[in-house]
């Protein structure tokens, strides 16, 4: 295994992982530009990464919600017959993932849109909510719920992506591991926050109320969500992102196991608040799965975050196979009650949460033997990767779970009528995790 210290984002501009920066003055001789803010540090770094939180906190927080949202919609008359309820969340949270590609392209060739972008995005989001407030059918939700809210916030999410290599450099891995642990504060508050409004004035108020709330919270975040240096506007067109990194096989290996990690990655986030109402949960226990799970993640991405600045990303990826595959299959696989479900929500939460926190330690080892390759391009690629999986696994575990197979011919949660989602979600993980045997093997 590499030594820490050769792994360290503070030798990445020699070995071709910084992305050049279109945004920034020219610098000194030196290297250094007294006009701009320090990087790595300082109040316009942290109150820039501060902003990214709170905006991946309600953006992806709110997708990560979709389970409460899926109990309550399978009740209603309107929409309880229909097959395709759980494609509403895997649109919301895939489709976000899919088109990152092709937002981060715009924005790359124009970025002096990033700021007006990201105000539209989130402009977009509110309206695709109000819009959802309104739906009669499951078809009404998959378009606004699902894909409108998506591109909206796929288009206003993606800035921050972009900016922070800009901001963060040696502690690069740590920035987008606290970044990403919006997601899972965000999906502390809004599970109790969407409950409550759904248990006492129904979807349609609860989605205009949020609506609202999203626009005041996030609106003002867009003055932080800026570049660190001015745009220059003279400067000319980029050329078209060298793309011949997708074809090596470091970044093949490690997208097929992002790909796989991701089919069973959301179902756990989906199922569980109907799990615990099938042990005979209340409402607002079930919900508490869907908390332990987010609270848990929070921590995760954190701790993720700062080791792969430290260690080879494979070893970070074992970390998180290891506690996310013996959860599902000796805690979840094992749970006829509330206590030990709440246990797996914690465990899940902890390691499989983290998972994309070791991106930027793909971006690393792909751009290190790829110097042509860009790490904002690596990372859209793997988040489509991300997205695929995300899509497919919707449809997927509806055929999973149709007419509860395994119930009662098998012991345990296994004999539940999940025990199929259980197993694929504990061997996508395992085989998630596969890129650590690559390494071993000396494929990577």
């Amino acid at each position: 295994m590499e030594q820490p210290d050769s792994l360290h984002f503070s030798n990445e501009r020699e070995k071709g992982v910084h992305t050049p920066n279109p945004h920034s003055t020219p610098s000194s001789p030196n290297g250094a530009n007294a006009n701009l803010p320090p990087i790595d540090g300082g109040i316009n770094a942290w109150l820039f990464l501060a902003a990214c939180f709170v905006m991946e906190a309600l953006v992806w927080g709110f997708a990560f919600t979709y389970g409460i949202f899926q109990e309550y919609y399978s009740r209603m008359e309107e929409f309880r017959d229909s097959g395709n309820i759980a494609i509403v969340g895997t649109c919301a949270m895939g489709i976000m993932y899919l088109d990152l590609p092709l937002v981060f392209a715009a924005y790359r060739q124009w970025p002096k849109y990033q700021r007006i972008g990201c105000a539209a995005g989130v402009l977009l989001m509110c309206l695709a909510l109000g819009l959802s407030s309104l739906s009669q059918n499951v078809t009404h939700l998959i378009l606004t719920q699902g894909i409108f809210y998506a591109i909206g916030g796929s288009i206003a999410y993606s800035p921050c992506i972009l900016l922070m290599e800009e901001w963060f450099d040696r502690r690069k891995g740590l920035a987008f591991g606290v970044m990403w642990a919006g997601t899972g504060l965000g999906g502390v508050i809004l599970p109790i926050c969407m409950q409550q409004l759904l248990d006492k004035y129904g979807f349609r108020t609860a989605l205009r109320a949020f609506a609202i709330a999203l626009f005041l919270f996030t609106a003002p975040l867009v003055y932080f969500v800026k570049p660190r240096g001015p745009v220059t506007h003279s400067r000319p067109s980029p050329a078209p992102p060298n793309l011949r990194f997708l074809f090596t096989s470091t970044f093949a290996l490690f997208q097929v196991c992002n790909i796989v990690e991701a089919l069973g990655f959301f179902l756990p986030s989906l199922y569980l608040p109907t799990y615990a109402e099938m042990l005979g949960a209340s409402s607002s226990l079930q919900a508490l799965t869907v908390i332990l799970f987010n609270v848990a993640s929070v921590g995760g991405c954190v701790l993720m975050g700062a080791i792969v600045d430290k260690f080879h990303v494979t070893t970070c990826i074992l970390i998180s196979t290891v506690g996310s595959t013996i959860g599902v299959f000796l805690i979840w696989g094992f749970s006829l009650s509330l206590a030990p479900l709440y246990v797996f929500s914690v465990v899940y939460g902890l390691f499989a949460g983290s998972y994309t926190s070791t991106w930027p330690g793909i971006m690393r080892d792909v751009v290190q033997k790829s110097p042509s390759a860009e790490s904002s391009v690596v990372f859209a690629c793997l988040a489509a990767g991300r997205g695929v999986g995300n899509v497919v696994s919707g449809p997927l575990s509806e055929a999973l779970v149709k007419g509860l197979p395994w119930e009662g011919s098998v012991s345990y949660g296994y004999g539940s009528g999940y025990g199929t989602l259980i197993v694929f979600t504990g061997v996508s993980g395992l085989v998630g995790g596969g890129s650590y045997l690559a390494k071993r093997l000396r494929w990577l």
